[in-house]
């Protein structure tokens, strides 16, 4: 029954150890807001808290700011408010986070656990998890150590003790090589708790041994707190001494321990070790100022108000009257002390004093082993859930982990396959880029070359105009001097012969050669009209100067001359090459008409054939003549070459006697 003594040095050495971790670990932090008031306590020391917290929410965020969050946490913990706490550490966790501080939200996650504490050890539980993972990633294996610690001592006070031994056994692996004395202290310390509980003394021992031989490597600069660490392991060393019924060593090392200095500095302390020794003496049969040491340790720990140690000095006076056979006070101080425990929620000192008053209590032994029964069921049903709850939290949490892994890899596939993709796209884009400028490139060299080809066409068309223009003035000059010179001469000549006579037969012949000179007149007239073609065809009808032209023939040729006019030809889009070579082509078969043919009729007539095709028809019922034999005439090969220039088709039919038939078919797409 000495169980809760051992508890309540544990509990001390954990204040202790927790005490000092946080004040290390911001203690370095240099401003001028200071948070170590001591005059200042409860409410004062939670509105001058306040206060502060509200002067840091407008301060910028940076490790200064976030360092101080975490000591205003500290404090308001300690204050014993631990809602404030919590949310203090819940801020400057978002803090870390924003700015992606590792370390910082690792501590946010631990101090967070702190502040849940024994309220909702299943929250402690899950943040002490998630702190220690962050903390392995980033090999601070000490604090990975610590957040084991942590979550052992929570399995520890729900009973979950093998769970306790194994995260126990996880951090001192990590604390091999580690300097860190106090932290191994308390882990040994733990350890030989939990395995008391298991009942394997022989090893609790040794593990409490263990924690006695970090003190000597412990540094402390406060030799109190060292000698307050060196009463809670020899208090757990003597609770195992009395377990294994050697009462005596735990008697004389508890003797050791008691001092004037002790019951002044530390009087909670001295209370407890007192009740240990008076509980040692009593088991060991040494009732000699028992009672008045049990209640003198009961004495000072009801000044401290700790109900805790005050049932279980109850509890413990109980027994001694058990032992003394005095059975009413007994009975009566296991009743207050059933009270007690079952107003502070212990369940283990409810059932301690369940068995204690079945088996004191005759008239109400019953009802006391059926309210034992019941609550141990309960418990162990609780304790069950208990060890499902945290194996569940560790079970969900390493789950969520391996989603966010399977997540994580999904999302590194995705990026992978994402930039391939785009890699893919810009080397299609580029290729095509490049596909683009060469066909750009091929395409101005085809330009290029089509430019040149274009340029020496028209430059040979140039040449060609210009053979055609120079035949057209060598024609037009034959014509004045072989035809027209010639005429004025023979009709000058016969004037001048016929002038000296006036008989009446002369005059005739006279009149004649004055027609035939008019005739000339025409004839020159009509040269020097092809002369000025050129300027002529720009922006006149076509058709009507084609109609001009055929009528202007009704007073000098005795042949009826006809244009047959085809309204489906748009001449505004007919080039004019085709037009000027058309014109003279008509001009010279209605010379020849005039000059050979003895024509009564001749029909001129212009088709639109296909899409861009035109056939020029002229046709005669004049004297006709023999194809083969005129091959070389003049006016026919003009005709025939004006054709050819424009890429057409020329045919002549002609007999004697009936008539002639010339026929010229142009592609107007064949000059672009």
């Amino acid at each position: 029954m000495k169980t809760p003594f051992k508890i309540i040095s544990l509990f001390l050495v954990l204040i202790i150890f927790s005490c000092n971790k946080t004040e290390s670990s911001s203690g370095e932090i240099k401003t001028s807001i200071s948070l170590d008031n001591k005059s200042l306590v409860g409410k004062r020391k939670e509105k001058y808290l306040d206060s502060i917290f509200n002067l840091l929410n407008a301060k910028k965020n940076d490790s200064v700011i976030r360092n101080l969050y975490f000591r205003l946490s500290t404090e308001y913990y300690y204050n014993k408010n631990l809602n404030k706490s919590l949310a203090t550490s819940l801020m400057v966790l978002k803090l870390s986070k924003d700015v992606n501080d590792k370390e910082g939200i690792a501590k946010a996650l631990y101090y967070i656990g702190d502040s849940y504490g024994n309220i909702k050890k299943d929250s402690a539980y899950f943040y002490y998890l998630q702190a220690e993972k962050l903390y392995y990633k980033l090999s601070d294996y000490d604090n990975t150590a610590r957040m084991l610690f942590s979550k052992a001592c929570v399995l520890f006070y729900d009973g979950n003790y093998v769970e306790c031994e194994v995260e126990i056994s996880k951090a001192l692996q990590y604390l091999k090589e580690s300097k860190d004395q106090e932290l191994i202290y308390s882990c040994n310390a733990l350890m030989g708790n939990c395995l008391e509980k298991l009942t394997n003394y022989d090893k609790a021992l040794w593990y409490h041994q263990m924690a006695l031989n970090n003190l000597e490597k412990m540094k402390l600069s406060n030799k109190d707190e060292l000698n307050n660490y060196n009463v809670a392991s020899t208090i757990n060393i003597c609770n195992l001494y009395d377990l294994k019924g050697e009462y005596s060593k735990s008697i004389q090392k508890l003797q050791g321990l008691l001092s004037k200095d002790l019951e002044e500095k530390w009087p909670r302390l001295y209370a407890n070790v007192l009740s240990n020794l008076a509980y040692s003496k009593m088991k060991n049969g040494q009732y000699h100022n028992v009672y008045l040491m049990f209640s003198r340790s009961l004495k000072i720990l009801e000044k401290s108000g700790d109900e805790s140690d005050i049932l279980y000095k109850k509890i413990h006076i109980g027994e001694y009257f058990l032992t003394q056979k005095d059975t009413l006070k007994a009975v009566q101080i296991l009743k207050e002390a059933n009270r007690l425990a079952i107003r502070i929620n212990n369940s283990n000192e409810i059932l301690t004093s369940l068995k204690l008053l079945s088996s004191l209590d005759k008239k109400n032994s019953f009802y006391y082993a059926n309210e034992y029964i019941n609550l141990s069921d309960s418990i162990n049903i609780i304790q069950k859930n208990a060890h499902n709850k945290y194996a569940r939290i560790e079970y969900e949490t390493s789950r969520i982990e391996d989603e966010n892994k399977v997540l994580t890899k999904k999302n590194l596939y995705m990026l992978i396959i994402s930039f391939i993709l785009i890699l893919l796209f810009l080397i299609i884009l580029v290729l095509r880029y490049s596909k683009y400028k060469n066909k750009e490139l091929q395409f101005l060299i085809k330009q290029k070359k089509a430019n040149e080809e274009i340029y020496l066409l028209l430059i040979e068309q140039n040449e060609k105009i210009n053979i055609a223009r120079e035949n057209e003035k060598t024609k037009i000059a034959r014509e004045l001097h072989d035809g027209v010179m010639n005429k004025i001469y023979g009709i000058r000549m016969n004037l001048g012969f016929f002038n000296a006579k006036i008989e009446a037969e002369i005059i005739e012949k006279r009149k004649k050669y004055i027609a035939e000179l008019q005739n000339v007149e025409n004839e020159i007239r009509m040269i020097s009209h092809e002369l000025n073609q050129n300027s002529f065809f720009e922006g006149n009808d076509f058709n009507k100067m084609l109609t001009i032209l055929v009528d202007g023939q009704k007073d000098i040729s005795v042949t009826q001359f006809k244009y047959i006019i085809d309204d489906s030809i748009d001449w505004s889009i007919v080039q004019n090459i085709y037009k000027i070579n058309l014109y003279r082509i008509i001009q010279e078969a209605i010379l020849n008409v005039n000059k050979y043919a003895n024509a009564n009729n001749c029909e001129i007539k212009i088709q639109k054939i296909k899409d861009n095709f035109l056939r020029l028809t002229i046709i005669d019922d004049g004297v006709g003549f023999h194809v083969k034999t005129l091959k070389n005439g003049i006016g026919l090969n003009n005709m025939k070459d004006r054709t050819i220039s424009l890429k057409g088709k020329f045919k002549i039919k002609s007999k004697i006697g009936i008539g002639t038939v010339i026929e010229a078919v142009f592609n107007l797409d064949a000059i672009v």
